[in-house]
């Protein structure tokens, strides 16, 4: 694939050497080469990497490297190795903690990830519909055309939670598939899908507002708890969020969706203390001179953190948040009860792995999906893609 040959010229092309060289100012200590894996070069993500890494360097002197990967194991896995310090990504994390989907292999299983830190948009993350097809709401998505992604369950998942919401399943729609996200928002401008998940404030969606189909995003009503109570259930990780703009919503006309953080740059727990508080803490120092560089770099205020999501902070990042005065006690307690959940899963892989490394990878998925949930319910943790 395109986006697999791009992350390995990267790590052909740099030599990382994060921790070789230290710049220091204001307390930060930042290495002199800071390695960050993001999504492809044409997306919000890769866009609001650049934008952090300019201010860094501005700030700091820090050469910061971002390297485009085109799915979730390719952003984490020079993260693992070490070869980079974070990846800048989304919910894909989630699943790589749970050990689920493309992470329920025998190379890889629930991973003891930390969020750093994030953007908390104005806008959303939902089911961008073209305007020609007629529909208001979520429940008029039945029999309409739904853009999927193959190898990317991240992005599918969270479009059957959203149709979900309306209590419609993938019986009740059409799943079209296409090889990667950008062939799916050409789809939905060239009439070959009806909908797909985007964020309401990107480059896809404004150009689909633009176009004779144009666009529109049915709202998730706070309000509708049945609905809400369907969505989490298929995608624990999304929340009510009241949107302020983009597609549909303006500060004088505020709109009821859903949203998770996005993009989210995350590490390893067992990354540096030291480097993690450094960076997250830098961040957050030079957000006046990012934040208008790239569509959604706002959502990085420190006061627009998602702190009680459904993957813990790294501790030298909670140092950071700390300092800035937006750390409660209800944020530790919910940390305290994520990072249980990494080390009931991890526990939980370690034992079914020695005894199930030779199995054929059908058989081995199965049997890791059973002995997961068992490990779930025995702490009292919901279990999640049952």
């Amino acid at each position: 694939m395109k986006s697999v040959s791009l992350f390995k010229a990267g790590i052909n092309c740099f030599i990382f050497c994060s921790f070789s060289s230290i710049v220091l100012a204001d307390e930060v200590k930042l290495s002199k080469t800071v390695t960050l894996t993001a999504y492809d070069s044409t997306s919000i993500g890769f866009a609001m990497a650049v934008s952090i890494g300019n201010a860094l360097k501005d700030k700091y002197g820090a050469d910061v490297r971002v390297i485009p990967a085109g799915t979730d194991v390719a952003r984490l896995q020079p993260v693992k190795s070490g070869r980079a310090v974070a990846a800048v990504t989304g919910n894909g994390i989630f699943f790589a903690q749970e050990g689920v989907f493309e992470f329920a292999v025998k190379e890889w299983g629930p991973q003891p990830l930390r969020m750093m830190i994030s953007s908390g948009s104005c806008g959303t993350i939902s089911l961008g519909v073209a305007k020609d097809t007629g529909v208001k709401d979520m429940k008029d998505l039945r029999g309409k055309r739904i853009g999927n992604v193959i190898g990317a369950p991240a992005l599918n998942q969270s479009s059957l939670a959203l149709i979900a919401f309306a209590d419609l399943s993938p019986k009740d729609v059409t799943l079209v598939w296409f090889s990667s996200y950008g062939a799916m928002m050409k789809g939905l401008l060239n009439n070959e899908v009806d909908a797909a998940l985007a964020s309401n404030f990107g480059g896809p969606m404004k150009e689909l507002e633009a176009s004779p189909r144009g666009v529109i995003f049915p709202q998730t009503p706070h309000a509708d708890k049945a609905g809400w109570a369907r969505l989490q259930r298929v995608a624990p990780f999304y929340m009510p969020h009241v949107s302020t703009c983009g597609v549909g919503a303006t500060k004088e006309k505020p709109a009821d969706f859903s949203y998770y953080p996005y993009p989210i740059i995350t590490t390893y727990a067992s990354s540096s203390f030291d480097q993690i508080y450094s960076l997250t803490k830098a961040i957050i120092q030079t957000y006046p001179a990012y934040k208008d560089s790239a569509p959604g770099a706002e959502g990085f205020a420190v006061e627009r953190q998602s702190l009680s999501w459904v993957v813990p902070l790294h501790e030298g990042a909670i140092k950071a948040i700390r300092e800035a005065g937006v750390w409660k006690p209800e944020h530790e307690a919910h940390q305290t009860v994520m990072v249980k959940r990494q080390r009931v899963l991890g526990e939980a892989w370690t034992s079914y792995i020695a005894s199930a490394s030779t199995m054929g990878e059908e058989k081995f998925r199965i049997g890791w999906s059973a002995a997961r949930a068992e490990a779930l319910k025995k702490a009292g943790l919901e279990v999640y893609f049952e």
